[in-house]
């Protein structure tokens, strides 16, 4: 009879035990399932990413600065000549001849409702009955 009682008691205990282990990680679990959990939980990776893509932008930034001063180093100039204020002049070619430095030509622009040739017209009008 000692033996059930103590087999008996055991169990009563080890089942205690399991419920109460079960209830605390059920309890955990529904915290962390919880909206006001989820949404800190979101804002905290959204920010990690924030600060990753920022990074990014940073390193590329970086790189291309590194990459445009070789560049300019190929060409011959460093960019830093003094002359900031001045504009620069690109030198442009028209129907094969070359613009000579100082040489300056006018170009006129055209509106765009100046443009020739036909319009587009709706395909409202075109429409079947």
């Amino acid at each position: 009879m000692m033996k059930r009682v103590t087999w008996f008691v055991s169990g009563a205990i080890a089942g205690v035990a399991g419920a109460s282990y079960t209830k605390k990680k059920v309890k955990a679990t529904a915290s962390q399932l919880a909206p006001a959990h989820l949404a800190k939980t979101a804002v905290a990776r959204v920010k990690d990413k924030g600060h990753d893509v920022i990074d990014a932008v940073r390193d590329g930034r970086d790189a291309m600065k590194e990459r445009e001063a070789e560049l300019r180093a190929r060409l011959g100039s460093d960019g830093d000549d003094g002359n900031a204020d001045e504009p620069t002049i690109e030198v442009i070619a028209t129907e094969a001849v070359p613009v000579k430095p100082g040489q300056v030509i006018v170009l006129q622009q055209t509106r765009d409702n100046e443009i020739s040739g036909p319009r587009r017209t709706s395909r409202r009008g075109r429409r079947s009955a």
